[in-house]
């Protein structure tokens, strides 16, 4: 298995295209958002954090959109599991993206797990599934703050994000985390 690279702010990101429930094929390289496109990877219909953390991102739609912010939920399971989690846990404006490669998510720098059976939800963990990650893309393609995990608990709250981009907006703030050779900077 490829090593993990991390993704570095303002430089491209990699291609990115996946099926959507009720939706078409969403392409990265296709959003045209006024600020960001939001990219949130999530672990799948097993995870019971997964559940409150995007339903909080549904809830929230609205705010990021004001802010110029187009978003997306995205996991590696299945189709029918990823319909499943959006109609279980209420997900109705939510666009919910599946079928994340692991290699793709290799290529995001996001951290793969194997199952441990079944979840406290009495769901069953796929063999092999994506930790979490967030990613704001400029327009441009370009990073412009990302997070990933190995593990469900302590991501990055919305509510927080919101926050943030309200300073970012106004003051024009750059990406940060930019330097690649710290020896030639």
């Amino acid at each position: 298995m490829p090593a993990i690279t991390p993704l570095i702010p303002r430089q491209p990101v990699p291609a990115l295209s996946v099926p959507t429930v009720d939706g078409p094929l969403w392409t990265l390289s296709d959003q045209t958002p006024q600020a960001f496109t939001l990219l949130v990877v999530y672990r799948g219909l097993h995870c019971p954090i997964c559940s409150g953390y995007l339903g909080d991102l549904n809830r929230k739609l609205a705010p990021f959109a004001e802010r110029g912010v187009s978003v997306i939920a995205v996991s590696s399971d299945t189709a029918d599991r990823a319909a499943e989690a959006k109609a279980k846990w209420g997900l109705d404006q939510l666009t919910i993206g599946y079928g994340l490669g692991l290699d793709q998510a290799r290529e995001w720098g996001l951290y793969i797990s194997t199952s441990r059976g079944k979840t406290s939800t009495g769901v069953v963990e796929p063999d092999l599934f994506v930790e979490p990650g967030l990613f704001l893309i400029r327009p441009d393609g370009t990073l412009y703050f990302g997070t990933v995990q190995t593990m469900p608990f302590a991501r990055p709250q919305f509510g927080d994000i919101l926050k943030a981009l309200d300073f970012v907006l106004a003051n024009d703030y750059p990406a940060r985390g930019e330097v690649v050779d710290h020896t030639t900077a």
